[in-house]
């Protein structure tokens, strides 16, 4: 089940009047679109587009800011119906999840494809929220099927028909495959499911690698991948976009620390840390300058994010000036491998440690804004 356009659709349904026009969930005109309501997508305007390029294809677009916590409160409500349908749910978002109607139909006294609608439609009844579905026999499929007639789409495919209705398909159609993968593939002569029919499995992984043995399963509509209820966060990052591009490094101090402490936020929340600090820099051009450092212990907390993240960016901070900055953590483990072994080389960490446990229980009991390092408000 995919929602439709789901953060625009969210502020339409809490401000009626903005219900017939073009509206863009984004930043300021630096930053990217978030998403972009029908109407907004009928005049060019995508998801991941610079925001600049958005207004210039349709510049009446009303422009909201993202409401986060509006956008996880209706999710919330959409998983707990979903929950009465089945415990098998794989989240890929906010708004979108997989979902394992493998025997239900006993216990619902209907088929999925009638409790999938009947989902739907108590989304929009209740929360005044519309969501597009796709039913198949794997998780490939019903990906493939969601997207096939969206907005308020519902689309099959079976087991019989999947032959046919693969085999003309552009492979634009996999999920992941991108441009680049496009062009690859391109050069190879394929360009359909019935191109890739062509091919034998080895040689598609001699040309391809692990790539090209999944691309010879999905061409024939096998996909072996279960429903995981558990999937497992891979990791937690955040990231700005600046009004103006920026050297200045007060500026950049100030944001970095901030976000690891939202990235802190997030581990702490979750009961997760991470073993590697990653920090991310978007030059004026639009090149990307990734570093990773591996930690001795995975941590999190925000002093050891920020001060890794520091000193990552000490080693880049002259390439600048900067359109976008992030930090975030990755390899996560449980919280219980954390922080374990003392720093001998810096004996003031434990203490610095101790001091940002008990801020955290000030912000817990306080607020968010009950106590601030210095450095975050530069």
């Amino acid at each position: 089940m995919d929602c439709d356009a789901f953060y625009a659709s969210v502020e339409k349904r809490d401000n009626p009047e903005l219900a017939d026009k073009p509206v863009i969930i984004g930043g300021g005109r630096r930053g990217v679109v978030s998403t972009a309501c029908y109407v907004a997508r009928i005049r060019g305007v995508r998801s991941a587009m610079p925001m600049f390029q958005a207004l210039q294809k349709c510049p009446e677009a009303v422009i909201i800011k993202p409401r986060m916590e509006e956008y996880a409160k209706a999710s919330r409500a959409i998983r707990a119906m979903m929950e009465e349908l089945t415990p098998d749910i794989e989240p890929l978002s906010l708004d979108e999840a997989f979902l394992d109607l493998t025997g239900t139909a006993r216990l619902h006294g209907a088929p999925p494809a009638v409790m999938l609608a009947r989902l739907v439609k108590r989304m929009s009844d209740e929360l005044g929220l519309t969501g597009s579905i796709g039913l198949s026999h794997n998780k490939f499929l019903a990906k493939v099927a969601s997207d096939l007639d969206k907005p308020r789409g519902f689309s099959v495919i079976g087991k019989a028909e999947t032959d046919a209705f693969l085999r003309d398909r552009p492979v634009s159609l996999i999920w992941g495959v991108g441009q680049v993968t496009r062009d690859a593939l391109g050069q190879a002569g394929i360009r359909t499911f019935a191109d890739l029919l062509r091919w034998n499995r080895a040689d598609l992984s001699a040309r391809f690698g692990s790539m090209g043995d999944r691309l010879w399963h999905l061409a024939r509509g096998q996909d072996r991948r279960r429903v995981s209820a558990h999937a497992p966060v891979k990791s937690i990052s955040n990231e700005t976009t600046f009004h103006e591009d920026t050297s200045d490094w007060h500026v950049l101090d100030g944001h970095l620390w901030r976000m690891c402490e939202k990235v802190a936020d997030r581990a702490k929340a979750k009961g997760i840390a991470g073993r590697v600090v990653v920090l991310k820099l978007k030059r004026r051009d639009f090149s990307l300058i990734s570093r990773r450092q591996s930690l001795r212990d995975p941590t999190q907390l925000a002093d050891t994010l920020y001060r890794t993240a520091r000193g990552l960016f000490d080693q880049v901070g002259d390439e600048g000036p900067y359109r976008l900055l992030g930090a975030g953590l990755s390899d996560l483990v449980p919280e219980a491998r954390a922080d374990l072994t003392p720093d001998l080389l810096d004996p003031e960490a434990n203490q610095r440690a101790r001091a940002e446990r008990a801020t955290d229980e000030i912000r817990a009991k306080f607020g968010s804004d009950a106590i601030l390092k210095g450095r975050a408000i530069r």
